[in-house]
């Protein structure tokens, strides 16, 4: 958590000077995203909420969607990333919207993907999606990466 910290201090400035807001929807990072954005002190000026959204059953409490929604998607791809990180934007109504899926580890997931796999999208003035591939199976080392990667994402497109 430690070596999320200065960037999510980063973040939170940005978002505060801009007046801009942030909700997550993360899962394999296990809320390390949104614990590094809480961190910051005044974190409430910019971070309206999210989840770390495991499974279907969370997709549909959390955040409203039904299993219609998703076709010709699946979890822990790059189109799915992206769905989420536009829903939770829609969802809060707030100018950013982040999302995290993969596999952290120790094994893959069902879907063939390897341990260290993950799909990050940005959802906001601009929308970015990416896949990290750490080639690790530790899973809190993976965890760590791939929080870390969706910070720098935000970091990076925010200018």
């Amino acid at each position: 958590m430690q070596s999320l910290l200065p960037l999510a201090e980063r973040i939170a400035a940005r978002l505060k000077e801009r007046k801009e807001t942030i909700a997550v929807a993360e899962s394999s990072s296990g809320g390390l995203i949104s614990a590094a954005l809480l961190a910051v002190p005044g974190a409430s000026a910019y971070f309206l909420g999210g989840g770390v959204i495991y499974t279907g059953r969370a997709l549909k409490q959390l955040l409203g969607v039904e299993r219609e929604q998703l076709s010709g998607m699946r979890s822990s791809s790059e189109p799915y990333a992206l769905f989420l990180a536009r829903t939770v934007r829609e969802r809060f109504r707030c100018s950013w919207g982040l999302s995290e899926t993969g596999a952290a580890g120790p094994t893959g997931n069902p879907y063939g993907d390897a341990a260290g796999h993950s799909c990050i999208a940005l959802a906001g003035s601009v929308e970015r999606v990416m896949t990290l591939e750490t080639g690790e199976a530790d899973r809190v080392e993976n965890m760590r990466a791939f929080a870390e990667t969706a910070l720098k994402l935000l970091l990076q497109e925010m200018g």
